[in-house]
């Protein structure tokens, strides 16, 4: 599983703890959840390049370095997705915002496409598509391949909690995508939920079922 990074960051696993714990309410998931994706927004921008520029100071001039000039596009996998994107604006303010709807078939497993809209040029942009659960991996993969189909070459995979069978999928489909998670989980059980997991995390930060 060497495409999968583990993000292990103190106040990022007490926040996911804090996340998992059933009686926690709408507001706290929601809450922890945009402060976790902030952290998350670090992480996977680490290696992000930089270029020099002259600046000056108060006091003298000198040379500083900014990020080079490549936008982000974020691509929210719906529903559950959308609760990343306030913590990464926060971090990447400047960055454009594409959505793909997929929809687990209950029987299959399979991704149901049934939404799609991305900012122009993808070729040109660092794309980090995100979703809370990585699970089978059905639906990142499918919505890694649409991405693909718009051109980005560039691709990165942001999530919560993920499955040892949803990073392998990655890895056989995808083995280009850098996969960051906050937690590899133990499995998944006969209706594909992630063991010991968080539940349903569409259902939990919208308070639906």
């Amino acid at each position: 599983m060497n495409s999968a990074h583990l993000s292990d960051h103190p106040l990022g696993q007490h926040k996911l703890t804090l996340m998992r714990r059933k009686d926690a309410s709408t507001s706290t998931f929601r809450t922890l959840l945009s402060e976790l994706s902030s952290l998350m927004a670090y992480e996977v921008t680490r290696d992000m390049p930089l270029q020099d520029i002259e600046v000056e100071t108060p006091l003298e001039t000198m040379t500083g370095k900014i990020i080079d000039g490549k936008k982000v596009v974020l691509v929210s996998i719906l529903r559950a997705g959308n609760g990343f994107l306030d913590g990464f604006l926060n971090v990447l303010p400047g960055a454009r915002v594409g959505h793909i709807g997929l929809y687990r078939d209950p029987k299959t497993l399979q991704p149901v496409e049934y939404y799609f809209k991305m900012p122009q040029e993808m070729d040109e942009r660092d794309i980090i598509v995100v979703d809370p659960m990585l699970a089978t991996g059905g639906s990142a993969s499918a919505a890694l391949t649409l991405c693909k189909g718009r051109g980005a070459v560039k691709l990165s995979l942001v999530c919560l909690v993920a499955a040892p069978e949803g990073v392998a999928r990655l890895e056989a489909e995808h083995p280009d995508v850098r996969v960051l998670t906050a937690a590899l989980d133990r499995g998944l059980n006969e209706r594909g939920y992630i063991l010991p997991g968080l539940g349903d995390a569409g259902d939990r930060i919208f308070g639906a079922k």
